[in-house]
C-alpha cells in the first residue's frame, strides 16, 4: 500500500512539472547529488529546474581545479529516483558559457550498465543519449573529457520508456510519416477539430513532405491556419537586425529534433537564431507562445501575413495597432490549388503580455517604422523588444473567419489567462479525453504508439470554422467558374438550445471521399457526436447552397474529388441512431436532391445518362461510388417507409453490373456507347486514382452480386487473393493508379475485408494483419501511412479498426448496421460508450491466445454465447457487452462462413 501511495505522489508530482521541463521529463522527481558545487548559486540541484542553456542561470558547476600541466577535475553528478523507473532517453546541456565544457563522459546506471557519451556540445544545446530501456533507480554521469575549469551541466532531461508514460498522449509519435506528409498532416498546437492549428513550417509546399518535415533542420516560421486549403498568420522569433523584407530567408533558424518535444497539444523547440525556446500550445480558437530568449536579446517577434504558404496565399493585410501589446487585423486567404472560394478574410486579435518598444512593418521592400495602422500584399508586422537572458514573452492570437470582434470574443471565451503551463495542461486533458474513449492492453510498444497516433491522425482533422457566439462563414452562393467560385460572404448563426448551447459547430474539411470505410466507422464508435455535428455541418451547407459539400473550404465549396461522399456519413449517422442534430427527413431530402440533375453528384448531364445507363461515361470509379451512395440512400429510404425512393435507388445502386468486362473478370470503364474503353486491369484510365484491380472490389455493398459475375466465391476469393500476392513484395503501397491492390490511397481500403463476404473470412484475417503490419505498422519519420495520401486521418482511422479487429465493409449504411471481425493486434481493447448516444457502458473486445503468428479466429463469443457469424450488429454494440476472440496458426474454415449480413 505504502508504494502504491509513492507511485500515485510520484504521478501527480511529475503531471506538474511536465510544462516547466517537458513531457514526461522525470528527472524533477530525482534527488540531485555531485561531486562538489561550486557555490549555492550553481548547486546541483539546478540541473532538473527547466531553465536550459543561459549562461550563469540555472546552472549546475563543479569547484574547478587545474593546473598548468593540464590538470582538470572531473567531476560527477547523480540523480535518484525512490522507485524504480524504466527509461530510454537521456538529454544533457552543457553550460551556456564556451569556456567551462564537458567534452564527453559515461553514464553509469544502478543496473551495471554504462554509456559512454562523446561530443557533448559546447553552446548549452542538447545531447541526445538513446538506448535500449532500462529499469533503474539511479543514473551517474562522470566526466571523462573537457576543457576549462568550472565544468558542470545546465539542464539533464531523464524520459520514461513507452511502457512507463503516464497518460495516451504521451504515446502519440506526430513525426510519424513527416517525411511524405502534407502540410495538414502535422499539427501540435491544436485541441481535436480545433479552429486554430498551430505548428511549424520546415518546407513550404503542401504534399508529399510539405509542412513540417522531419528532414529539414531550418524553421521557416510558426503558422496557425493548418486546415484544408487553408493557411497563414506566420509567427517567428527573431533578431532585431533581422532583414524582414527577404521573408523566410531572412528569418529562418536552424533547430535540432534532439531537444525539441511533440505531442498533442504542445511543442518545444529550440531556435538557434535567436537563441530561444519557443513552445506551443492552443484552445480551439486561440494559439498560445511562449518563448524564452538564453541571452540578452535585441529581439523581434514577426507576424507575416503575406506570401505564400502550403497551397494558398495570404494577400490584403490589413492590421492596426491597439497598444504597446496588442494588434489587431485581417488578411485574405487566395489562390488554393485545389478550387474553393476565391477569396477567404480571415480575421485575428495578437496580445503579448510584454509591452513592445517598437512596431514596424513592411510590404515587399518596403519597411515602416513606429506606424499605427498597415495596408497591402507581401506585408507583416515586426515588434520589436529588449530581453535579458532568461526572460519570457509570450503570445496568444485569436482567429475568426467572420470579424474581428468575433476574433476578440473567442480570446476571451478561451484564454484570458497569460500562465502558460494551465493552458497547456488543460490541453493535454482534453487529449487524453478524447484518445481514451479506446484503451489497448497488450500488443508491442510500436503497435500501441501507432494506434494512439492513428487516433490522434483521426481526431485532428476536419476543422471548426464557426466563433464560439456561433456565427460562421457562408460562401456557398455564387459564381462558379471551374472549381473556384466567386463566393458571395455572408455571416450566419448556427441554431442553439435552451440553454443557449451551439447545437452543433460548422468544419472545414478534406473531401470526404470513400470515408465509408475508415472514419464514418470509427468515430461512430468511440466519438458518436463527431458523426453526429459533421452530418449536421454538411447538411447545414446544403441548406444555404443546395449542394452537399465534398470538401467545404472556408465556408464554400471546393470540388474536390468525385460523386457525393458526404451521403454515406449521414445515411450511416442515421442508421446508427447517431442523427440527432439534423431532422431525418430533412437530412433525406437534402441527400435524395444532391444525386438527382442540379445535385453534387455530377453534371446535370452526367446524372441524366447515369441514371438512365446504369455506368458512368468513361469513369467506372464513379461508377462505383454513386452505386454504393445509391445503396446508402435506398436504405434510408426504406428505414423512412419512402417506397417510391426506396425502388428508385436500389434499381440504380445495381447500375455497375454493366461495367462488368467478363473476359478479365473485373469492372472496367465504358464510354457512352456501352464499349469498354480499353481492356488493360492495371490502367487507371477511367478510374478515379485507381485501376481495375485495386478498385473492382469497391462495389461493397453487393458482394455476393460480384461473386455471381466472377463465377462464384471461389474465383472472386482467388482472383483477389492473386491481387494480394502481387502487392505484398511491395508493402502494398503504390502511386496513383499503380498496382494490384494499394492501401496509399482510398479507392482499395475495403479489399482485405472482401473475403469476408464471399465465405473465406480467414483470408481476411491473415490480408488484414499483412496490410496493417506492412502498410501501417511504421512508425518512423519515413513509413506509417501509406506514403502519400493519409488525408485528415483517413489511414489513419483504418490502420486503428485494422489493429482493433473491426471492420464495416457496407461502411455501415444498412438498416441493420454490422461490425466485420478480423483479428486484433491488441489483447483487450475498451471502448467507452457516449451515455448521450448509447446506452450502454463499455464495450470491451477480449482475444487469447494473441500474437504475431496466431493471426486466424478459431472461435469467438458475443457476451458469453458463441458467435459463429464474422459479423455482428451495431445495435449490440450499443448496448455494451464483451466480445471474445480465440486465435490459433492455422484458419479454421468453418468459422463464420455462413449468415451473411
Amino acid at each position: 500500500m505504502h508504494s502504491k501511495i509513492l507511485l500515485l505522489s510520484l504521478n501527480l508530482l511529475l503531471m506538474s512539472l511536465l510544462a516547466t521541463a517537458g513531457p514526461d521529463n522525470i528527472a524533477p522527481l530525482a534527488k540531485v547529488t555531485a561531486s562538489t558545487s561550486l557555490n549555492e548559486k550553481f548547486r546541483a540541484s539546478n540541473v532538473t529546474d527547466g531553465i536550459i542553456g543561459i549562461d550563469g542561470k540555472g546552472e549546475w558547476a563543479c569547484e574547478g581545479i587545474t593546473t598548468d600541466w593540464g590538470y582538470i577535475r572531473f567531476p560527477w553528478i547523480q540523480l535518484d529516483w525512490n522507485e524504480p523507473v524504466l527509461i530510454n532517453k537521456i538529454l544533457l546541456f552543457d553550460r551556456a558559457n564556451l569556456t567551462d565544457h564537458i567534452a564527453g563522459g559515461k553514464i553509469l546506471f544502478s543496473d551495471g550498465t554504462t554509456i559512454w557519451v562523446n561530443q557533448i556540445p559546447n553552446d548549452g544545446t542538447a545531447k541526445l543519449v538513446l538506448f535500449d530501456a532500462k529499469k533503474i533507480t539511479w543514473i551517474r554521469f562522470v566526466a571523462t573529457d573537457g576543457n576549462g575549469k568550472d565544468l558542470g551541466f545546465s539542464e539533464i532531461e531523464v524520459y520514461p520508456a513507452n511502457s512507463d508514460k503516464t497518460d495516451l498522449v504521451s504515446w502519440v509519435d506526430p513525426y510519424i510519416e513527416t517525411n511524405r506528409g502534407r502540410y495538414i498532416f502535422f499539427i501540435t498546437g491544436q485541441t481535436p477539430f480545433g479552429m486554430v492549428g498551430a505548428a511549424p513550417l520546415t518546407r513550404n509546399k503542401n504534399q508529399n513532405g510539405g509542412g513540417y518535415n522531419y528532414n529539414e533542420n531550418e524553421i521557416l516560421e510558426f503558422n496557425q491556419i493548418h486546415n484544408w486549403m487553408m493557411s497563414g498568420i506566420g509567427i517567428m522569433p527573431a533578431l532585431a537586425s533581422t532583414e524582414v523584407t527577404h521573408g523566410d530567408k531572412g528569418w529562418k533558424s536552424i533547430f535540432s529534433h534532439d531537444d525539441e518535444i511533440v505531442q498533442p497539444g504542445y511543442q518545444r523547440v529550440f531556435l538557434q537564431r535567436p537563441k530561444s525556446w519557443v513552445e506551443l500550445t492552443a484552445t480551439e480558437r486561440v494559439s498560445f507562445y511562449r518563448f524564452t530568449y538564453t541571452t540578452d536579446t535585441a529581439a523581434r517577434i514577426i507576424v507575416n501575413l503575406g506570401g505564400h504558404i502550403s497551397n494558398s496565399t495570404m494577400e490584403n493585410a490589413d492590421v492596426q495597432k491597439i497598444s504597446d501589446t496588442e494588434l489587431e487585423g485581417s488578411f485574405s486567404s487566395t489562390d488554393r490549388y485545389w478550387g474553393g472560394p476565391k477569396e477567404v478574410k480571415i480575421f485575428f486579435v495578437i496580445q503579448t503580455d510584454k509591452p513592445c518598444k517598437s512596431f514596424n512593418g513592411w510590404k515587399g521592400q518596403k519597411l515602416f517604422q513606429n506606424i499605427k495602422t498597415l495596408q497591402g500584399d507581401s506585408a507583416g508586422i515586426a515588434l520589436d523588444y529588449d530581453v535579458a537572458a532568461g526572460e519570457k514573452i509570450q503570445m496568444k492570437i485569436a482567429i475568426s473567419y467572420t470579424s474581428i470582434q468575433n476574433a476578440r470574443n473567442n480570446l476571451n471565451a478561451e484564454c484570458t489567462t497569460w500562465n502558460f503551463d494551465s493552458v497547456r495542461n488543460a490541453t493535454r486533458k482534453i487529449w487524453n479525453e478524447w484518445l481514451g474513449k479506446i484503451e489497448v492492453k497488450g500488443g508491442t510498444a510500436a503497435q500501441k504508439t501507432k494506434f494512439y497516433t492513428d487516433l490522434w491522425h483521426s481526431l485532428m482533422g476536419r476543422h471548426k470554422i464557426n466563433d464560439v457566439s456561433g456565427d460562421y462563414p457562408d460562401r456557398t452562393t455564387g459564381k462558379r467558374e471551374g472549381n473556384f467560385t466567386d463566393a458571395i460572404f455572408k455571416i450566419k448563426t448556427l441554431p442553439k438550445d435552451s440553454k443557449g448551447h451551439l447545437l452543433y459547430n460548422m468544419y472545414n474539411s478534406d473531401a470526404f471521399w470513400l470515408t465509408q470505410w475508415n472514419l464514418n466507422i470509427l468515430w461512430g464508435l468511440a466519438w458518436p457526436s463527431v458523426a453526429d455535428e459533421i452530418s449536421a455541418s454538411l447538411i447545414q451547407y446544403a441548406d444555404n447552397g443546395y449542394l452537399l459539400p465534398r470538401g467545404p473550404s472556408g465556408g464554400g465549396y471546393s470540388y474536390i474529388m468525385t460523386s457525393c461522399p458526404a451521403t454515406n456519413l449521414i445515411t450511416a449517422t442515421f442508421q446508427k441512431g447517431l442523427l440527432t442534430k439534423a431532422d431525418k427527413y430533412h437530412a433525406f431530402k437534402i441527400i435524395k436532391q444532391n444525386h438527382l440533375p442540379g445535385g453534387m453528384l455530377g453534371s446535370k448531364e452526367d446524372i441524366e445518362f447515369y441514371t438512365k445507363n446504369g455506368w458512368w461515361k468513361n469513369n467506372a470509379g464513379i461508377t462505383i461510388e454513386a452505386a454504393f451512395q445509391d445503396y446508402a440512400i435506398a436504405q434510408m429510404a426504406q428505414s423512412l417507409g419512402k417506397k417510391k425512393d426506396y425502388e428508385f435507388f436500389r434499381k440504380r445502386s445495381d447500375g455497375w453490373k454493366k461495367c462488368f468486362n467478363p473476359a478479365e473478370g473485373l469492372i472496367f470503364p465504358k464510354d457512352e456507347n456501352g464499349k469498354f474503353v480499353h481492356n488493360d486491369p492495371l490502367s487507371g484510365k477511367g478510374w478515379v486514382e485507381a485501376n481495375a484491380w485495386q478498385a473492382t472490389w469497391g462495389v461493397s455493398q453487393d458482394i455476393p452480386g460480384l461473386a455471381k459475375l466472377m463465377g462464384g466465391n471461389d474465383s472472386l476469393c482467388n482472383k483477389l487473393n492473386y491481387a494480394f500476392e502481387k502487392a505484398e513484395p511491395q508493402d502494398f503501397v503504390f502511386a496513383y493508379n499503380d498496382g494490384y491492390i494499394s492501401y496509399a490511397n482510398q479507392p482499395g481500403l475495403s479489399d482485405a475485408h472482401v473475403f469476408n463476404y464471399a465465405g473465406k473470412p480467414w483470408l481476411s484475417q491473415f490480408w488484414v494483419r499483412k496490410v496493417q503490419e506492412k502498410a501501417y505498422g511504421g512508425i518512423t519519420p519515413d513509413l506509417g501511412y501509406g506514403g502519400h495520401d493519409e488525408d485528415q486521418g483517413q489511414m489513419g482511422s483504418l490502420s486503428a479498426l485494422m489493429s482493433m479487429g473491426l471492420f464495416s465493409l457496407k461502411g455501415t449504411v444498412s438498416q441493420q448496421p454490422v461490425y466485420d471481425i478480423t483479428s486484433p493486434v491488441f489483447d483487450e481493447i475498451t471502448i467507452t460508450l457516449d451515455s448521450s448516444y448509447y446506452a450502454g457502458k463499455k464495450f470491451v473486445i477480449k482475444t487469447y491466445n494473441n500474437s504475431k503468428e496466431n493471426c486466424y479466429i478459431q472461435k469467438a463469443q458475443l457476451n458469453g454465447k458463441p458467435l459463429n457469424n464474422f459479423w455482428f450488429y451495431h445495435k449490440d454494440f450499443a448496448k455494451g457487452g464483451l466480445l471474445e476472440i480465440w486465435l490459433g496458426p492455422q484458419p479454421n474454415t468453418s468459422w463464420g462462413i455462413s449468415d451473411m449480413p
